[in-house]
Parts: C-alpha cells; sequence; structure tokens
C-alpha cells in the first residue's frame, strides 16, 4: 500500500513523484548501483602444454576471484575443481567436457584417454543469470602448431546476467584464435565477425559487456578490433579510461608502459573489456585495472596472463511512455489540489471576521434549521 502526507490533509505531489519513483519495480524505475568484473586467461592447458603452472596456480588464483561480482575465465581446460575450491560465487557454469574430433584421434593414437578439454570457458557469479550458450567458432587454424586452436572447440558463451534486481545485462566471454600467421588472422577475424553478428542478433537494444582473450591488438596490422567496436557499437573501457578514447596507430605493440603499470595507456593487453548501454540500462564503467599482484612466492605471474578488471555503475533509464504516464497522472493530481486550494479559500473568505470556520458553520446550520420551522408553522396555521 502506498501512503502518502500532504499538507492540509492534502496530497503532496512532490511526495507522489518520489514515492511512484521508488516504489515496486515497474519499467521507468530509476535503479542504481555498481558491480564488478573481472577476465583472465588461467592457462588451464594439461601437463607441459600450458605456459604457465596451473597444477599449482589455480589454487592460488581460486581465493582472488571472490574480490568480482562477475568472473569470466579462459583456457579453464584442466585443474578446473583447483580454480573453483574456494570461490563463493553462487552462480556458475558448468564445465564443458567436449572434445573435437582432432584431439579425440590424437589421444587415441597415443593410448590416452580423451581429455575432455572443452572450450575453456566459464563463468562466475554473486549474481544470477539465465540461457548461458556456449558457441564454437565457425573457423580456427593450429593443430599442432600456431596457437594449436583447432585441439579444442574454442568460441564464446552467452548469458543475461540479473545485475540488480530486474535489471538484465547481456555478457559475453571469449577466447579467440590465437598466433600471427596469416591463417591465425583470417580465423580471428572471422571469429570476432562471428561473435558480433550473434550480439547485434541476440542483445539488440540491450546493455552488453564483451570480455576476454581477444588475442586482437589495435597495433596490429590484420586484426579488426576497430571494425568489431563501431559494428556492435561497445566501447573499450582502457582505450575510454586511460587513453580518452584515442586508438593507438598501427604499427609495434604498444608495450612501453608495461613496466610501470599493466592498465597504462601505453601497455595494450589482448585480454579486453568492452561494453555498451542499451535502451533502458545504462551502463557507466568508473575503473579499469589490471592486478599487477597475482604472482607466486617468486614473483611469477599465476598465468601466462594477468588479469584485468572494471567497475561498473548501472541505472535503469526511465521509458518515454512511463515518464508521459507519470506527467499526465501528475498533471490530473496537481489540477485537483489546485481545485481543492480555491475551495478552502471561498469557505475561508465567507466566515465573519473574528469567527471560526467552525462556529460559523454551526450557527449558519442553526439559522438554517430556524427558518425552516417558521416556514412549517405557518403551513400549519392556513
Amino acid at each position: 500500500m502506498l501512503v502518502i502526507c500532504g499538507s492540509r490533509g492534502g496530497l503532496g505531489i512532490r511526495s507522489l513523484v518520489l514515492a511512484l519513483a521508488l516504489s515496486t519495480g515497474a519499467p521507468g524505475t530509476a535503479v542504481a548501483g555498481t558491480f564488478s568484473v573481472l577476465t583472465y586467461n588461467v592457462a588451464g592447458l594439461p601437463l607441459g602444454l600450458s605456459g604457465s603452472s596451473p597444477e599449482v596456480n589455480n589454487a592460488q588464483i581460486s581465493p582472488r576471484l571472490d574480490a568480482f561480482d562477475l568472473v569470466a575465465v579462459q583456457e579453464d581446460f584442466g585443474f578446473h575443481e583447483d580454480l573453483t575450491a574456494e570461490i563463493d560465487h553462487p552462480y556458475r557454469s558448468v564445465k564443458d567436457t567436449t572434445d573435437v574430433q582432432a584431439t579425440l584421434d590424437l589421444a587415441a593414437q597415443f593410448g590416452l584417454e580423451a581429455p575432455q578439454l572443452g572450450d575453456g570457458l566459464n563463468t562466475f557469479s554473486f549474481h544470477p543469470f539465465h540461457d548461458f550458450t556456449r558457441v564454437t567458432w565457425n573457423e580456427c587454424f593450429g593443430l599442432l602448431d600456431n596457437g594449436s586452436d583447432c585441439l579444442a572447440p574454442k568460441g564464446f558463451s552467452f548469458a543475461r546476467h540479473e545485475v540488480e534486481p530486474g535489471v538484465f545485462v547481456d555478457v559475453y566471454n571469449l577466447h579467440a584464435d590465437a598466433g600471427g600467421a596469416e591463417g591465425s588472422l583470417a580465423a580471428r577475424r572471422s571469429n570476432l565477425r562471428q561473435i558480433a553478428d550473434f550480439l547485434l542478433a541476440t542483445s539488440e537494444g540491450r546493455a552488453v559487456i564483451v570480455l576476454g582473450d581477444t588475442n586482437s591488438r589495435y597495433t596490429r596490422a590484420g586484426d579488426i578490433l576497430p571494425e568489431f567496436v563501431a559494428t556492435t557499437g561497445v566501447a573499450d573501457v582502457w582505450l575510454e579510461l586511460t587513453r580518452g578514447g584515442v586508438v593507438p596507430e598501427p604499427g609495434l605493440p604498444l608495450e612501453e608502459g608495461c613496466a610501470v603499470d599493466f592498465a597504462d595507456a601505453n601497455c595494450e593487453r589482448v585480454d579486453k573489456i568492452f561494453y555498451r548501454s542499451g535502451s533502458d540500462v545504462e551502463l557507466t564503467v568508473l575503473s579499469h585495472a589490471v592486478p599487477a599482484d597475482w604472482v607466486d612466492s617468486e614473483g611469477v605471474q599465476l598465468s601466462d596472463h594477468e588479469p584485468v578488471s572494471a567497475v561498473f555503475s548501472v541505472r535503469v533509464v526511465p521509458e518515454p511512455a512511463t515518464l508521459s504516464l507519470l506527467a499526465a497522472g501528475v498533471a490530473v493530481l496537481a489540477g485537483g489540489s489546485r481545485r481543492a486550494r480555491r475551495r478552502r479559500a471561498r469557505e475561508d473568505a465567507a466566515v465573519p471576521v473574528g469567527s471560526s470556520p467552525a462556529v460559523f458553520r454551526h450557527a449558519s446550520s442553526r439559522v438554517g434549521a430556524q427558518t425552516r420551522s417558521q416556514r412549517v408553522r405557518r403551513r400549519m396555521s392556513r
């Protein structure tokens, strides 16, 4: 029940507007909140294939993940149980165990069991999500070389996250084809165009976050990050917050700032976070960081990639139809309030000087009663 109090027992218009704005989550209600995201390639390939030591490092990574509301990991192929052992996120994707035929053939050739690598993509969240979907790339390049991308069903995942009650953001986690050979570049261009097409079809008008290992650089000829940004309407948080939106020129990798800060304007990473607002949900990036202390006791990084994080604010944009309806309702109520004030003013003007309104109304009713009695007596005497 909504109770609104106004002066002199009337309806307070400003109170009404505030109450409507804060009431039960109807479309157009303004909701504010913040949430943090992390993307991390954990280099979880089986022993001998990883660029790191996941059999040891995943257990050290696990307790650090709880600092973020939404975590998207790539290369979570093996040692998944170690990675999730100490996280408290209640909402998690189920590890993919699909193997491509090439991997099954290699395992059989050496008398090994199927490794159940899957696509290596997983999501851990403190917010509920639904419609979780895995999509395999149409193209890959390299089986036992050039990143060995064709040994796993790499691709991207999609899910719709409820970051505030009734407030949804579509989240994409990707791991693009690796390598600098022309075949790798062509596969990677195909990867980014494939996820762009899916995003445009699935997330039309919706707020979106895309994060993951793009294996792409603005400085690398043959990569198409500017095309991806322009096609999908997303913004790169690194470009926005550290470079004022200025895209680096193609050429040598932008690495001179990495010795100062992994999030420096002159330190481009292939692990990226993109975002855009939707028609009814506005996202604003508040901060961007690349933690430098995710290292072991020897000071060595826990993966061959650094973690990349961002913090966003979110609010619901009032719908035009809702605003029009609210404005019309307030106008009607305001008119009623003005009429009530004019009626009270007329009543007050009719009160004799020195008399209270209550006394005057009581006296008027007594005079009226006497007049009616006199008329009755006259009729009876005729």
